[in-house]
Order: C-alpha cells, then sequence, then structure tokens
C-alpha cells in the first residue's frame, strides 16, 4: 500500500512494548523524577549519580545505563519539566494572542501546586550562567524561543495600525518572562507573603498596558 505521496507504507499495526521495554521506560521516569528533586535541592554540581540512584534503588552504573552521562541526564530532566508544562494543553503546544498570557497566568496557578519542578528550574537556569554549564545553551536557546513566541502574541493583541515598534515589543517579552521568574523566586522562598497567580497576573496586565499605550519604560528613562 502507499500513501498519497506514493510512497509505501504498512498495514500491520504497531508492535506493542514488551514487559522489558515497559519497565525500562517506567525507571527511566523514576530517575528523571528523582534528578529533578536532586538537582533542584543540591543543583546540578552538587547534586550526584549516587544520590539519585540511591532514590531508586539502583546503582550509580544503573543511571549511566539509561541516559548514558549525567549532562545527558540534566538535559533529559530539562525537557521532562517542559513536557509537564504543557501536557494538558491541546496540541501540547502553547496558544497565542491573549490567551498565550492567560496560560502563563495558569501555568503560575499550577506551579503553586508542583514547587519540586519550580525549584528544579530556578536552580538550573541560575547554575547555567556559570562558566562551561551543561545546559548553558539549552536556557539561552529557551529564552530566545520564548522572547519570540511572547512578541509574537503581544504583536497579535495591539492595535494595528498603532503598533508598537520592535524594539518595545522584544523589550515587553524579556520584562514578562523576568517578573515570572523572579516571582518564582520570590514564591519559593516565603509562598505565604507572594501571591504566585495574582502577582503574574498584575505584572503581566501592568506590560501589556504600557505596551499598547506606548509607555513601554518612558516615565523611568
Amino acid at each position: 500500500m502507499t500513501d498519497a505521496n506514493g510512497n509505501a507504507t504498512s498495514t500491520r499495526p504497531a508492535k506493542e512494548k514488551g514487559p522489558r521495554q515497559l519497565r525500562s521506560e517506567q525507571r527511566r521516569q523514576e530517575i528523571l523524577r528523582a534528578a529533578a528533586a536532586t538537582f533542584g535541592a543540591r543543583g546540578y554540581r552538587n547534586g550526584s549519580l549516587g544520590e539519585i540512584a540511591d532514590q531508586v534503588g539502583i546503582t550509580h552504573a544503573g543511571i549511566l545505563h539509561h541516559f548514558g552521562s549525567k549532562n545527558q541526564l540534566l538535559l533529559e530532566v530539562l525537557d521532562y519539566r517542559d513536557q509537564v508544562d504543557v501536557e494538558q494543553l491541546e496540541g501540547q503546544h502553547p496558544p497565542e494572542g491573549l490567551p498565550l498570557f492567560k496560560h502563563l497566568v495558569d501555568t503560575a496557578r499550577n506551579n503553586t501546586r508542583r514547587p519540586g519542578i519550580v525549584q528544579t528550574y530556578a536552580v538550573l537556569s541560575a547554575d547555567s550562567v556559570t562558566d562551561d554549564h551543561p545546559a548553558q545553551d539549552y536556557f539561552r536557546d529557551r529564552f530566545t524561543g520564548l522572547r519570540t513566541m511572547i512578541g509574537r502574541s503581544l504583536a497579535q493583541v495591539c492595535d494595528p495600525d498603532d503598533m508598537p515598534s520592535d524594539s518595545d515589543i522584544d523589550t515587553a517579552a524579556s520584562a514578562i518572562i523576568g517578573v515570572m521568574d523572579g516571582l518564582q523566586v520570590q514564591w519559593l522562598l516565603d509562598e505565604d507573603a507572594v501571591d504566585l497567580p495574582d502577582a503574574t497576573a498584575f505584572a503581566i496586565d501592568a506590560i501589556l498596558s504600557a505596551l499598547i499605550a506606548g509607555r513601554t519604560g518612558e516615565r523611568l528613562r
């Protein structure tokens, strides 16, 4: 049988995973959760593979069997965190336009129920600015992608006949990311003093209002 492009296709159903594969995937998920907790509490450099292995009842060599290296484990922990962020979204991808900003506030609300994930992100993103950190490229690319995604949505909510400059849109996108990350750190340190979703909504609304009104920092420059 061929597809619409004339390529050969198979009519056989996908082979089901055997018990060994299922056990291996389950163990990988256990390691990822343990690594996220360890790196979040102790940082990447201080969190050891031995400590992670002890949490899941295997050896240091067992971790390397599943992930190859500590660096690779870190990168897969970060991918795991990203998957958690979008797993409830349609198409597992953030929306655009005004719904994106509502999604960001919803993310802040969801984060209050998963402090371990938030802690992991906060610690590793701060760690990544140090020399030769294995996640430096990941976070640089992540922030570039976030600025692009948020900037595109900012442009969509503005009046096309009175569109802010690209520079102001970029500044507003960077400000939204910075505010969200900073509020998360404050909340981790004193959750009773910081209402994470309300503070996030207030800050994003203020940035949106300033951008739309053409007042992106002009009174403070």
